[in-house]
């Protein structure tokens, strides 16, 4: 395969600032403004055909739930088994087309996505996941512009692994797509992902039946848009809008079932695997599993940490878009004798952030993703206040009448087991524990078993032994490991990611261990001139 010499080699895509008084900026404002005054009508696609069912159900803003920006059409397991049909339908022709072919179909994506649409896919994430246009901006177009590149290179390299052959003799091995439909359920908070999972199969030459968050149908919506308009084959990718349960009673139970790549909730995850399981017998193939699920993130500080850095590392890591990333730092653990300095700076970083609307630019926090996830925030916030052995230091109160607004909250506790120190809350809550300066190893050791979680972590120090060490007892404490940094913002090419223990499979976004999942290796063994005669010298 030599697509890697007919293509420029990948980069990341460069990050728009939105300075005031830049064309970006106005043209960003611009294009949410005209998404936010007009409703949109979004159909399933199913086969290359956009399916109403007339089932319409409302879409709005986070930020103001009382605006309606759209609605979808919603299906049923009908349409399911339309999508799986449709997409065993257009396998044969679509695992067969070369893979340079298949290649620049997403690599003209990726142009579409950081060019014409560029502001449409930034204000429709704006608009439905409530990112501010720098969070938008890093994930619906940048990282998903990465994704999409970078694949392609994953794809030569995966392809340019070969065996040796001996005299005589011809091996090579092919990467074929998996024996089946491979099913992608993508979250709401990332843009990106929702356009990488479903799009990375695909690549490899599988068929796919795509369903993404109803939070996220949105900007799910314009993604499918690119995809369509960079010409995807019909059925290579089949977008369908019904309740999880239903699809999964039709996509487990169907024999063609091939892969799963899901984004999503622990629960969730493990349950699928068990149906999956319990079904294993129905399958022609041992189906592949690859899974990115909760996080506890944790950032822990030495005594010879630097306290602004500390500070700096929490405010961003914990509250930016919400605290509903994956990474977000939702714990973290202080030497007393820099406690009061970087709680100081950290309130005072807090106190500062405006919140409201994405199109306010002035804007750090918005709102959290919808009422179920207010709620759930709502109540752990109320857990605090209640209780004897923790205090909010900053924040703890929540609104949603216009949109759903909790308040950035940091929690100090006494007890390193608290339930906010262990439980995922997806949302703008950090809790801190003070830990003695001469207690950092038993503090290490408290920090890897407090969670059952392994995402992602970072440590702050500039004693060398004392980053030797962490790294040493936290190795499975997280799948990405920051060192004097945030755990948040990883990049596609330079920080795969991905976490273990009850975070996930640890497959790696942003690398070809992803995508050697979605392909199924055939060793190929051609002899020029074979023997004619059964005896061996030694018989002689």
């Amino acid at each position: 395969m030599n697509a890697h010499l007919l293509y420029p080699p990948p980069h990341n895509e460069p990050i728009y600032g939105y300075e005031k008084g830049s064309p970006q900026r106005l043209r960003l404002l611009e294009t949410y403004k005209s998404l936010y005054n007009h409703v949109t009508d979004i159909p399933m696609f199913i086969g290359g055909e956009e399916i109403r069912t007339g089932n319409i159900h409302r879409l709005s803003p986070p930020h103001d739930h009382k605006h309606t920006i759209g609605h979808y059409h919603k299906g049923t397991a009908e349409h399911v088994k339309s999508a799986i049909e449709a997409s065993l339908s257009a396998k044969r022709d679509w695992e067969r087309m070369r893979p340079e072919d298949r290649a620049a179909i997403f690599l003209k994506a990726a142009e579409l996505a950081s060019g014409p649409y560029r502001y449409k896919l930034n204000a429709s994430t704006m608009l439905a996941q409530s990112k501010t246009p720098f969070q938008a901006e890093i994930d619906a177009v940048c990282e998903f512009v990465d994704f999409l590149r970078f694949n392609v290179r994953y794809m030569a390299q995966i392809y340019g692994i070969q065996p040796d052959s001996a005299s005589g003799i011809r091996n090579h091995l092919e990467y074929r797509p998996l024996e089946g439909f491979v099913f992608a359920i993508t979250p709401f908070n990332f843009t990106a992902i929702a356009g990488n999972l479903p799009s990375s199969a695909a690549l490899m030459g599988n068929t796919v039946v795509w369903k993404p968050a109803d939070s996220q149908i949105y900007s799910a919506h314009v993604v499918m848009e690119i995809f369509r308009e960079a010409g995807l084959p019909a059925g290579v990718i089949n977008l369908i809008f019904t309740d999880g349960p239903e699809a999964g009673d039709v996509i487990f139970n169907h024999p063609d079932f091939a892969g799963l790549h899901f984004t999503g909730s622990t629960g969730v995850f493990k349950a699928l695997w068990k149906k999956i399981g319990q079904n294993i017998d129905r399958y022609k193939s041992y189906p592949r599993i690859v899974g990115e699920t909760g996080g506890k993130d944790f950032v822990i500080a030495h005594p010879s940490a630097d306290s602004a850095s500390v500070a700096t590392a929490l405010s961003r890591g914990a509250f930016e878009f919400q605290g509903q990333k994956c990474s977000a730092a939702s714990r973290a653990y202080l030497p007393k004798s820099l406690s009061i300095a970087i709680l100081e700076h950290l309130v005072a970083d807090v106190k500062s952030f405006k919140m409201g609307s994405p199109d306010n630019m002035e804007n750090f926090i918005t709102a959290v993703i919808d009422e179920r996830s207010f709620d759930k925030i709502a109540s752990y916030l109320d857990y605090v206040k209640q209780s004897t052995d923790a205090e909010v230091l900053v924040g703890g109160n929540y609104d949603k009448n216009k949109g759903y607004f909790i308040e950035p909250t940091v929690i100090l506790t006494s007890n390193p087991h608290y339930r906010t120190m262990c439980e995922e809350i997806f949302g703008p809550v950090l809790t801190v524990f003070v830990y003695p300066d001469d207690q950092w190893t038993e503090t290490l050791h408290v920090l890897d078993q407090t969670s059952e979680y392994s995402l992602t972590g970072s440590v702050f120090a500039k004693d060398r032994q004392a980053i030797i060490e962490a790294s040493d007892i936290l190795r499975h404490s997280a799948g990405n490991f920051y060192i004097n940094d945030k755990p948040t913002g990883a990049v596609v090419n330079q920080q795969p990611f991905g976490g273990g223990r009850a975070s996930g499979t640890n497959d790696k976004a942003g690398s070809m261990f992803n995508l050697l999942r979605w392909v199924s290796v055939r060793t190929v063994k051609e002899t020029f001139v074979p023997p004619t005669d059964y005896r061996y010298p030694f018989m002689d």
